[in-house]
């Protein structure tokens, strides 16, 4: 089970199965676990997470094909030495991982080539691209925490500079809308929580800004 000590917030760690164990959880528990991060204790930010909904098929014959009928990996968490969780996005692309605890960890074991990693941004159309889970050694072997962080930042990185100058959806808010402009959100002012397994091929992360909106 999850120790207090790896998930310390108002959840109740029994609900949690040996993390060493792949394909365990349902969507719908996924999806609480999802709600649940949002009181994840963090050192370095100071304003919301991004109000995603969690990620779900269009499709019934989709979502019970990729969703409903497969079990899902425990979430993955970024959490410094202290007891603390996030790192931010800048700091990922530049592989400053010191204080990431379990930065070596191998993830994605028994997994297959490739995950999509999709954001759900408010004001946006659903987004997605696609990652390695090897790496390039010899032979190849899972990529590490670190690695996926750096991996998610690049995606975002890439779904910032996709949506800069693009119109919001109608009726969206305005806080929400990315780019480098100062006024915009930019890369530099997010930090990235926790990464969810939402359907056979894809995780979505949690995002946090380091400021308010």
């Amino acid at each position: 089970m999850f120790s207090s000590s790896f998930w310390p917030c108002d959840t109740n760690p029994s609900a949690y199965q040996s993390v060493s164990d792949p394909g365990i959880y349902t969507y719908r528990q996924q999806a609480q676990f999802f709600r649940e991060a949002l009181t994840l204790p963090t050192r370095i930010t100071v304003g919301p997470f991004v109000q995603q909904p969690i990620y779900k098929p269009h499709t019934n014959s989709d979502r019970k094909r990729y969703v409903e009928e497969v079990l899902l990996d425990p979430p993955i968490f970024f959490r410094d030495t202290e007891g603390f969780y996030g790192i931010r996005l800048v700091d990922a692309l530049r592989c400053k991982f010191r204080g990431l605890e379990s930065a070596e960890e191998a993830v994605f074991q028994g997994r297959g080539p490739s995950v999509s990693i999709r954001l759900e941004w408010p004001g946006y159309r659903r987004w997605s691209r696609q990652i390695p889970t090897r790496d390039f050694r010899t032979p190849p072997g899972p990529i590490t925490r670190a690695k996926l962080a750096k991996s998610v930042a690049k995606c975002v990185q890439r779904f910032v500079e996709d949506r800069e100058g693009h119109n919001m959806e109608d009726d969206s808010d305005p806080k929400w809308k990315v780019g480098r402009d100062p006024s915009t959100i930019r890369l530099e002012d997010l930090v990235l929580v926790s990464i969810y397994h939402v359907s056979m091929g894809s995780w979505q992360p949690h995002l946090r800004l380091l400021r308010s909106i």
